[in-house]
């Protein structure tokens, strides 16, 4: 049974309201946040607009504020903006989803301000206003706003995204704009790409930067930003839409030809059961831009389904198989055997691993191997191709040799082996705690390998690293500490 005096509800509850009211009183005093909150709560009694005007007056009181807010207390003030968040969500949104409606889009406009004066490397503060976009999506859905009028109040605001806070927006609000919100703001969206940007005369133009190409001026900036604000919007409009035509609309002939913006509009085009265009967009990509062996899993993936919309599945086939052949993807290697038969699958699958063995990148080859897994054709992997492993690249060879420890002890101290040899070789001390690890865990597996075949023994490849890098000192020292630490 707990103790009467652990802090709990069921403790404090006995301690009586009255009790309880002055603690609160007390624990508050001096502590605004506290003071806040309490308001707060004998607001939400009253009323969802005592509540709301509670949230209005301490959002009026942020807005006002100039002093800069350090590091040290953003999260004080995203603490502070959290509070109010929640007041609106819950009692005054749930009380009044169209007071709720109004008053998040007033803590909304503190967004760009609050972060103006704000060091917010934590993203603390930004996370607040993050969600905030999200809960007016879902209090627009109850608010249910005159879809003209959200369609100019969105414009307005995207117009205004300084820090991003709006790049989803129009998404969010898309359900509660619908058809004809919609259309509204793609007219005005339209109207903006087409209003000039002020040109200042030379002598006036300010320069807020350099970039390789020279200097970066404001106006300069300013047409980028707009364009930028205008080819978003139009996109999200058109997606929200499902208007595909419009979505390509906003890339000319080069953008098409890059294979994550190809594949981007296909999709639009798959979801509009219109696979033939998609897969027309997809063939005139420059697939490979520039780099023989390097695709884009996006415009892959988007080619293969295109095929077989159109009922093309051999063709699909074929460029699953192609995809593996070319990057070892396990995803398009596993969907091309599902959609064989089992006999001609086992065939298949046996190819693949053959041909891992043999890529030409001996890393992936492993790396494909032990996730297939196939721990016996990875072992007979690193061995054939021992000489070929870097032992700088331990991102694989460390996961490796965890993998065939247990099964593969010889491959697994081959690949222990490469990043010792090159820790050592190019002394690297920050490395030597991995190196001295990987030595004592190749001393471990070394009892259980009966056969070292054409590598040096343990004893031998140990009697090397002595000589070759006795000056080595650091890492003897930590090899020795870990050896003692492990005999006791």
């Amino acid at each position: 049974m707990a103790s009467r005096k652990t802090l709990n509800a069921k403790n404090l509850q006995a301690l009586g309201a009255r009790r309880l009211a002055e603690l609160l009183i007390e624990i508050s005093a001096g502590d605004a946040v506290a003071k806040r909150r309490l308001r707060l709560e004998l607001a939400g009694r009253e009323s969802p607009a005592a509540v709301a005007s509670e949230v209005r007056k301490r959002l009026a009181a942020i807005g006002r504020a100039r002093s800069f807010v350090d590091r040290r207390r953003a999260s004080a003030l995203a603490n502070d903006l959290e509070t109010q968040r929640h007041a609106i969500t819950g009692p005054i949104a749930g009380g009044d989803p169209a007071e709720g409606f109004e008053t998040m889009w007033r803590f909304l406009s503190l967004a760009s301000p609050v972060l103006d004066r704000c060091d917010d490397s934590d993203g603390a503060v930004s996370e607040v206003f993050s969600e905030a976009i999200g809960d007016l999506g879902r209090i627009a859905g109850a608010a249910r706003p005159e879809p003209g009028a959200l369609a100019d109040r969105v414009l307005e605001t995207i117009t205004a995204n300084d820090y991003g806070q709006y790049d989803s927006l129009i998404q969010l609000l898309a359900p509660a704009m619908g058809p004809v919100g919609l259309k509204r703001l793609r007219q005005g969206v339209i109207a903006l790409s087409k209003e000039p940007v002020r040109k200042p005369d030379k002598a006036e133009r300010r320069i807020i930067g350099y970039s390789s190409r020279g200097p970066i001026y404001e106006d300069d900036l300013v047409v980028s930003s707009r364009k930028h604000t205008v080819q978003a919007a139009l996109k999200d409009i058109a997606d929200a839409l499902g208007d595909a035509d419009a979505y390509a609309a906003q890339y000319d002939e080069e953008d098409r030809k890059v294979p994550q913006i190809a594949a981007a509009i296909a999709r639009r085009f798959l979801d509009a059961n219109r696979a033939a265009e998609a897969l027309d967009i997809i063939d005139a990509a420059d697939a490979r831009q520039g780099h023989p062996y390097r695709v884009s899993y996006q415009w892959d993936d988007a080619r293969i389904d295109a095929l077989e919309a159109l009922g093309r599945g051999d063709e699909a086939q074929q460029h699953r198989w192609a995809c593996f052949e070319r990057s070892l993807s396990v995803e398009h290697l596993r969907a091309h055997l599902k959609r064989l038969s089992d006999f001609d699958a086992i065939g298949a699958e046996e190819r693949a691993l053959d041909h891992a063995q043999d890529y030409a990148n001996p890393h992936a080859g492993l790396a494909f191997l032990i996730s297939w897994p196939d721990l016996d054709r990875a072992g007979a992997h690193v061995i054939r191709r021992a000489a070929e492993f870097d032992g700088n690249r331990y991102e694989y060879l460390t996961p490796a040799a965890d993998a065939l420890a247990d099964r593969q002890s010889l491959a697994a101290t081959i690949m222990l082996r490469a990043m010792i040899d090159f820790t050592l070789e190019n002394a690297r001390p920050t490395r030597y705690g991995h190196a001295s690890r990987h030595f004592a865990e190749c001393a471990r597996l070394a009892h259980g390998i009966e056969d070292f075949g054409t590598f040096e023994t343990h004893s031998e490849y140990a009697s090397r690293l002595r000589r070759e890098h006795e000056r080595k000192r650091a890492f003897w020292r930590d090899l020795g500490s870990k050896i003692r630490s492990a005999s006791h």
